[in-house]
């Protein structure tokens, strides 16, 4: 009988335990940006040509001319006014001019945030890209058969802060095409080149010879045509199709064809060449396509303004504020004298956040610009390393020594 009680009262025990509302738990912690004091500063050694450097600020400056002061981007979960930004940049070179670029002196005028991953280490994950040169053509032959595609004129993209602006702060966009009156995703990249959906939409501006010469430019964004008569023309970013950023490095890895260490562009490439048989399906995995149009200067970045070799990067708008001036620390492949991987160095230097990239997405994500042509495909297509990314904002007046 008390061995039936007993039981009796755990059972209700239990049932009235389970009933009792249980601590709810915490939301998962993202990684954020912090003011750092002094003695957390870098040592902000530039290890580049300060005059690209005054290049590339005059150019984030030129992109703040045409935005209003009112506007403001995201430092993580700070909002930064554009106005402030602006100041940054203009009181960045006033220092840069009377040569003091040292962290005291800039503490005096300026904040520093770094990143503040959790749970702690971590950091920024560096990438690099290049404008590429391909051999191409304004008229198709059978040589010359893979288009570059304008911007379909049957592409629509949806702003979703004009339909609800307090939902959408700006920049959210949907991309896609009407179907029977109704929205639907625009084509994925098997259906534009495998299955030749917009084949007669009239819109490509020129025809490139190896297929995965289209893909690669697709990926870095702009190039430049290398005409059969010896000249030149330069395409840029117009737009693409909305579907996401899949890499083919990583699939090649999961599927067992690659070997995860050492990976790189032209690891890549040679797999491809030497399978040509899966050639539609492995560049297919990546869904998303990009449309250009022709530029008489170049590169140009997300900012529309011309990038500077080793001081542009591309970075989240989500996360990390356009335009803005920050301190990179990474490393870089080096290259021996006949342009061969020859191990890794140390790269320092004060960088601008003037590009965006599908694949350039979340806190810390950094893809370097490396220049032009084959000597940069070298160092960008190597480039995958660890580092730490830091952002200068003038101080408020409230917190001006």
């Amino acid at each position: 009988m008390m061995a039936g009680l007993r039981r009796f009262s755990w059972v209700l025990l239990m049932l009235l335990w389970s009933c009792v509302p249980q601590p709810a738990k915490e939301p998962p912690r993202e990684a954020h940006f912090e003011r750092l004091s002094l003695s957390e500063w870098p040592v902000l050694h530039d290890d580049m040509n300060l005059e690209l450097l005054q290049a590339a600020i005059e150019r984030s400056l030129v992109y703040f001319q045409r935005v209003p002061a009112d506007r403001s981007f995201p430092l993580g979960d700070i909002q930064i006014p554009a106005s402030l930004m602006k100041e940054t940049l203009a009181l960045f070179l006033d220092h840069m001019t009377k040569g003091t670029l040292d962290p005291e002196t800039l503490a005096r005028s300026f904040d520093l945030y770094g990143l503040r991953p959790l749970p702690e280490g971590g950091g920024a994950l560096v990438t690099g890209y290049y404008e590429p040169v391909l051999e191409g053509t304004l008229v198709p032959d059978d040589v010359y058969r893979y288009p570059l595609y304008g911007v379909p004129p049957d592409l629509l993209t949806i702003d979703l802060h004009a339909f609800d602006p307090d939902k959408f702060q700006g920049g959210e966009r949907w991309v896609g095409r009407l179907q029977e009156s109704r929205v639907i995703p625009y084509f994925t990249r098997s259906e534009i080149d495998s299955f030749r959906k917009i084949e007669d939409c009239g819109c490509q501006i020129a025809w490139l010879k190896d297929p995965m010469d289209a893909f690669f430019l697709h990926i870095q964004g702009s190039g430049v045509v290398q005409l059969p008569d010896g000249g030149r023309r330069r395409v840029g970013y117009a737009g693409a199709n909305g579907r996401p950023y899949r890499s083919v490095g990583k699939m090649l890895i999961d599927r067992g064809h690659l070997p995860s260490e050492g990976m790189s562009m032209q690891v890549i490439r040679d797999f491809l060449k030497s399978h040509p048989e899966l050639q539609d399906e492995i560049l297919g995995h990546n869904e998303s396509y990009v449309f250009f149009r022709w530029v008489e200067k170049g590169p140009v970045g997300s900012l529309n303004v011309l990038l500077t070799e080793g001081r542009s990067v591309a970075m989240d708008p989500k996360h990390q504020p356009r335009g803005a001036l920050a301190f990179l620390e990474t490393s870089k492949p080096r290259l021996s004298s006949n342009g061969q991987w020859a191990g890794s160095e140390s790269l320092s230097r004060w960088v601008l956040n003037q590009d965006a990239g599908g694949a350039i997405k979340g806190f810390g994500r950094v893809d370097l610009f490396c220049g032009t042509g084959e000597p940069a495909e070298r160092v960008a297509g190597r480039m995958k390393y660890p580092g730490r990314v830091y952002f200068l904002l003038k101080k408020q007046a409230a917190q001006a020594d």
